[in-house]
């Protein structure tokens, strides 16, 4: 069964009509600044779209990990101040999920105004394994928009989680998939189906265990594996590498030799960095050094230095790789681009992603991040996406609870 477009909805006269939207405000904060924008401006349009049709829209959405109870740390107010200035909207914060505040707000809503419930993790029942807790919280959502209600789920980045707010409501409800949802879904359905080829997949990261399922699923669908970032330093060690005080997940050692033995079978290329920048310590003030790969502990650190980004001869091999390509998905970053000296892996495929031809995706997460931390146009590659682990989810081959709740509606 496909699932009821947001058009579909619109097509109705949902004005006066009280529609829930999941969205996705998990935005990075610096206390209470937010660091990358990115899923508040992506969530906008069918915030929008709903609100100019006249639509009471109510927002559900969550923040970090907070523990089933109210957190200020956790609080949506930032991302809320944010949607405010961006979009123009009367849009106004409940204090709590759907609590006296929450049903106040809501049975005030005029035609094209907008609440947002408070962070829906501070309910421990949004998170709860017992199915029964969960179907109540939904009803309590449900019970927000009177009479004539509506769901419509645009958080993509969610939609591999059984919660309340992301599948048992869309079971209450007239369920419909939102613009984003349905944009990461033809997308992610282009690098699963029908993909054109080459197709080379960039992963980095901090760790390797983050990427086994989607390295195990990719291995023979792949033409090539180009592997960056942290995760790099396992890979290298299973070939018999001394990594120095590189990040290394010694448990991890069988299983990352498994699959060179894999793909060297399977028709796909796994192509580990040739060099890497070595650092006496993290830190933006580290000494730091370009060594081959197989003598990353003969140089002036030793045994002590850290592996902080991939080299520029990596640089330049995955930049053409990438070059060649007519299909590139790329999830983790190549270093710490957060500190200049090791940001040029990252800064490098990011360029090659922007001047190719390719069908190009950025895998969301820490990847979308350094593209607009490192000052990239967005609109130079083909699709950002905005969530993180349940693109990865999808590609492992993986039943998402969000996208099934809404194709049974």
């Amino acid at each position: 069964m496909t699932a009821q477009t947001l058009d579909a909805l619109l097509s109705e006269n949902v004005s006066g009509r009280a529609v829930l939207v999941r969205s996705d405000l998990n935005v990075p904060l610096d206390g209470s600044t937010i660091t990358d924008d990115g899923r508040v401006r992506a969530s906008l349009p069918v915030i929008q779209k709903l609100a100019e049709a006249g639509a009471k829209v109510i927002v559900m959405a969550h923040l970090g990990r907070p523990k089933g109870e109210a957190d200020p740390k956790y609080s949506l107010k930032p991302a809320v101040d944010r949607l405010r200035e961006l979009s123009g909207l009367n849009v106004v914060l409940a204090d709590d999920v759907t609590g006296e505040s929450a049903q106040k707000l809501a049975a005030e809503l005029a035609d094209g105004d907008v609440l947002i419930l408070e962070n829906v993790r501070f309910d421990a029942r949004e998170t709860s394994k017992d199915a029964g807790e969960r179907a109540a919280l939904a009803e309590e959502m449900k019970a927000l928009t009177g009479e004539n209600g509506a769901y419509v789920d645009d958080a993509f980045g969610a939609v591999h989680r059984k919660h309340a707010s992301v599948f048992d409501i869309a079971a209450l409800l007239p369920s419909y998939q939102g613009d984003l949802v349905a944009t990461e879904v033809q997308v992610l359905k282009k690098l699963t189906e029908n993909t054109e080829h080459p197709f080379v997949v960039v992963l980095g990261g901090s760790k390797v265990s983050d990427k086994l399922a989607v390295i195990d699923n990719l291995i023979g669908k792949a033409d090539k594996l180009l592997v960056g970032g942290g995760m790099a330093f396992t890979f290298l060690k299973a070939q018999g590498h001394a990594v120095g005080s590189s990040l290394l997940e010694e448990d991890q050692l069988q299983t990352v030799q498994g699959y060179l033995d894999r793909a060297a079978t399977e028709g796909t290329e796994i192509v580990l960095p040739t060099d890497i920048v070595m650092a006496s310590k993290f830190g933006a003030d580290a000494e730091s050094e370009v060594r081959a790969s197989d003598d990353l502990e003969g140089g002036t650190f030793g045994a002590s230095g850290l592996g902080l980004d991939i080299g520029p001869d990596t640089t330049a091999a995955f930049a053409q790789e990438i070059t060649n390509a007519k299909t590139v998905f790329w999830n983790g970053p190549m270093g710490v681009f957060e500190i200049e000296a090791f940001a040029g892996g990252t800064r490098g495929v990011a360029q090659a992603l922007a001047d190719s031809a390719a069908f190009s995706v950025v895998g969301g997460g820490d990847s979308a991040a350094a593209v607009r931390a490192l000052g990239f146009n967005e609109s130079n590659f083909g699709h950002i996406s905005t969530g993180g682990g349940a693109s990865l989810e999808y590609l492992e081959g993986k039943e998402l609870p969000g996208l099934t709740a809404l194709e049974g509606n």
